[in-house]
């Protein structure tokens, strides 16, 4: 198995092409598998590393945090990415982080009370309220794949106010 790709992979969209373009090589090495970085729209656009998830539902395919693509490429030329992978008997893992969210569409009024770093299970506060992105409803993808929208209900912690 190959990672390929690191936290200072270069952005600009060329990853998923520059994989492609690798498939025979790697497969010439003896690679069987390879593990590729999040695919899909993280919160800082074009320079997000995926580990900031915004829309698990966008790949690369719908105008929004500032961008089309992901840092990695389009929708179309991952999934040409990894046929030609298949292709070559080189199976895909694809790094999928389903407990992180970041950056919210819209703000929230909500009740919160501080946690002990050393025990989460321990308040330090009184309830206080706090305004946080925990709305969101994905403009750019209108509904496609997924008419789900996130709120507050939706967290059982936050850790950014």
């Amino acid at each position: 198995m190959i990672q390929f790709f690191h936290w200072y992979s270069h952005g600009n969209g060329s990853l998923w092409k520059d994989f492609a373009k690798q498939v025979s090589y790697l497969a010439g090495l003896g690679i069987t598998d390879a593990w590729l970085p999040p695919p899909y729209k993280g919160g800082s656009g074009a320079a997000s590393v995926g580990y900031d998830v915004y829309d698990l539902f966008d790949l690369g395919e719908f105008e929004q945090q500032g961008t089309i693509a992901t840092k990695y490429g389009t929708k179309k030329e991952y999934i040409r990415a990894i046929q030609k992978a298949h292709k070559k008997n080189i199976g895909i893992v694809a790094d999928t982080v389903f407990n992180h969210k970041a950056h919210g569409d819209e703000l929230e009024k909500i009740s919160v009370r501080k946690v002990n770093p050393q025990n989460r299970t321990e308040f330090i506060s009184e309830p206080m309220e706090i305004e946080a992105w925990t709305k969101f409803y994905f403009p750019g993808r209108n509904k496609k794949y997924s008419e789900f929208i996130w709120d507050f209900h939706c967290f059982s912690g936050r850790d950014w106010a």
